[in-house]
């Protein structure tokens, strides 16, 4: 749990200033739970240019709560969490020096996202709020108000949330969390599990990640692995101590973060598991004729290939819909044994390159036409689909065919801007299996929006 934190002023000297303002978002990393917004009375003079900066003066705090007034609701709204500011040494030290005033030691584990930002999103220009929100296309309101800073804080830590692929941020804040047994709470958070796409984390007592798996169903998931009996999740029940979880809204988004992240976090009950990336190939080559045959093969690490297959169902089903929606041969994309002309020639989608009809050169001008809309090779795309909100898509970037990565975006963004998304990326490797995962899902074109550029 998360306490998004943001405070405003008086200015001042060193450890004398006082609270002007203040916001506080309870975060569980999927949603806002609680809040708490507060005009504060320092019981002091504001800075002249504090005044001119956040428009907070004098006059609108004679009749605010005093400090010692909101304390208790602070206290109650932090309790659990980690607090998380935007340079947080110094919300957190101001919060520190307001309590030990009333003879009260605050005590919370704090994040930054200055250094968050710095280490996740490098070579940015600026990592002041203002500056970085810009930058990523963040919308903002209120600057230098702490609700407004708060709510900026906010959403660049979703962005932040989404681009530790290492998650770091999941571990440390499992780890400073109590455990042990895996207790009703734990078991009442699995209870409270959105029945929605995304991932889910199993972690040991030190907070390290030892399972990943994505699921279209979170819940139904995560208690089939509760009730297993199988002797690999036994084991994993023994071993893990919490559970954490991520939505993606669109499945294929979960696929790519499920493979990126076991590469990267290695956890050990996911290594045992593991598979080839895909079993079956289609490939083209040359016929002694000239013409240009498909054939689907077994992948044996291939380097050149059209697309990739899980079964020899999907493929044969994949190259059946291709030849007839093109028009291709039956007996050169190898569905047809015939002898002479192949069942499509008679029923007049085949133009009679399995009897020598149609010549080499305009049949194989058409097959690689066709084998575009097959392959992410040489394309330039921003593939949209489900977000996790209703408010938002996901977008994959894709740029002359290499993957790029994935982003969360609002739809009051520019969707089809390359600057905004390219920006809010979480980079993915273009490796064989995701490759894999972008061109199985691009076969149900009907469940995105894509756009060149």
């Amino acid at each position: 749990m998360y306490a998004i934190l943001d405070i405003e002023t008086t200015g001042g000297k060193y450890n004398e200033e006082g609270i002007t303002e203040i916001a506080i978002y309870r975060f569980n990393g999927h949603e806002i739970t609680d809040q708490f917004i507060s005009l504060v009375n320092p019981e002091k003079e504001i800075q002249p240019f504090v005044v001119k900066l956040t428009g907070i003066n004098n006059t609108m705090l004679k009749s605010a709560p005093k400090f010692f007034e909101v304390a208790k609701r602070i206290v109650e709204i932090t309790d659990g969490c980690i607090l998380v500011a935007h340079n947080a040494q110094f919300d957190y030290r101001i919060l520190q020096t307001e309590f030990r005033r009333l003879g009260y030691d605050f005590q919370r584990e704090s994040l930054c996202t200055v250094e968050l930002s710095q280490r996740l999103i490098p070579e940015q220009p600026s990592y002041s709020l203002g500056k970085l929100v810009r930058s990523l296309g963040i919308p903002v309101s209120d600057r230098h108000r702490a609700n407004g800073d708060a709510q900026a804080t906010l959403k660049l830590f979703r962005i932040l949330l989404n681009k530790d692929h290492n998650k770091e941020i999941l571990k440390n804040t499992v780890r400073s969390a109590s455990t042990g047994i895996l207790s009703q709470r734990l078991l009442d958070i699995v209870e409270d599990m959105p029945s929605s796409t995304g991932l889910y984390y199993m972690h040991d007592d030190k907070g390290e990640v030892i399972y990943i798996e994505e699921s279209k169903n979170l819940k139904a998931s995560i208690n089939k692995k509760f009730t297993s009996a199988g002797k690999k999740y036994r084991s994993l029940q023994k071993e893990m101590r919490a559970v954490t979880y991520e939505e993606t809204g669109e499945e294929m988004i979960a696929a790519l973060k499920e493979n990126e992240e076991i590469i990267q976090n290695r956890p050990r009950y996911n290594r045992k598991d593991r598979r080839k990336p895909f079993k079956l190939i289609l490939k083209k080559e040359k016929t002694p004729q000239g013409y240009l045959a498909l054939k689907i093969v077994q992948y044996k690490g291939q380097k050149s290939y059209v697309t990739s297959f899980n079964s020899w169902p999907e493929a044969r089903t994949f190259l059946a819909d291709f030849s007839k929606k093109n028009e291709l041969c039956l007996k050169l994309t190898g569905l047809s044994e015939a002898r002479k002309q192949c069942s499509a020639y008679e029923e007049g989608t085949c133009h009679g390159a399995c009897i020598s009809k149609e010549t080499p050169e305009a049949y194989n001008e058409r097959v690689e036409k066709a084998l575009e809309s097959a392959t992410l090779a040489h394309k330039n795309l921003i593939v949209t689909g489900k977000g996790r909100t209703i408010e938002e898509k996901s977008a994959l970037l894709i740029e002359d065919g290499v993957l790029k990565g994935y982003a969360f975006v609002n739809l009051n963004y520019q969707i089809q801007s390359y600057e905004v998304i390219k920006s809010l990326i979480s980079p993915l490797s273009n490796d064989p299996f995701n490759r894999h995962i972008v061109e199985k899902f691009l076969r149900k074109k009907n469940k995105f929006r894509i756009y060149t550029f």
